[in-house]
């Protein structure tokens, strides 16, 4: 197996380098970037929904066998693309909410759970601080939501560089493995 991922080393690298060309891209230019971002999102949630009602209508059996869920997930996905391209700021908005409310609930139950747990687990405050910043995290982005999402698009970005750069670690140890065995293959 690593022989094989070995050989398409340079496979990583490219990955790696896309990555922090994306990442750069996002610091660069974060509002070209979140609006790239919305569009290939409304372009993905068209195409799966258009995909769903065509897998439905050609007869596939696991969408027949669940036709009414497979049915709405087509519909919802191809209304959700065409509200995207329609009102693409409207879109980035709502995904900003979403990460909000989710980081202000998971934080409030990490809290939750800290407090529960303070007798049996040492170290609960690590947890409760870590939920007291998904809560503070959550409610910066309700309360500041054009900075919440050049926020976001900055964390991709920066995700995107550490990514890419950890890819073309890999890369590099890869192709080391390929020149060994190159040389094993040679010298014998």
């Amino acid at each position: 197996m690593l022989g094989l991922v070995a050989r398409k080393w340079w496979v990583f690298a490219v990955r790696g380098m896309a990555a922090i060309v994306f990442g750069v891209l996002a610091f660069i230019a974060p509002e070209t970037t979140l609006t790239a971002l919305v569009i290939l999102f409304g372009a993905y949630v068209l195409v799966d929904g258009i995909a769903m009602l065509v897998a439905l209508v050609r007869g596939d059996a696991v969408a027949r066998q669940h036709a009414w869920a497979v049915a709405i997930i087509g519909v919802l996905g191809i209304v959700a693309g065409v509200v995207t391209f329609a009102w693409p700021g409207l879109t980035a908005l709502s995904l900003l909410y979403v990460v909000a409310f989710w980081a202000i609930t998971t934080g409030t139950f990490q809290v939750i759970a800290a407090i529960a747990l303070r007798r049996e687990l040492e170290g609960e405050l690590w947890m409760a601080l870590g939920g007291v910043v998904s809560i503070v995290f959550g409610a910066f982005l309700v309360a500041f939501p054009g900075e919440g999402l050049l926020s976001l698009v900055w964390l991709v970005g920066m995700w995107s560089v550490v990514f890419g750069i950890s890819g073309l670690g890999l890369a590099y140890r890869l192709h080391e493995i390929q020149v060994a065995k190159f040389r094993v293959a040679v010298s014998s």
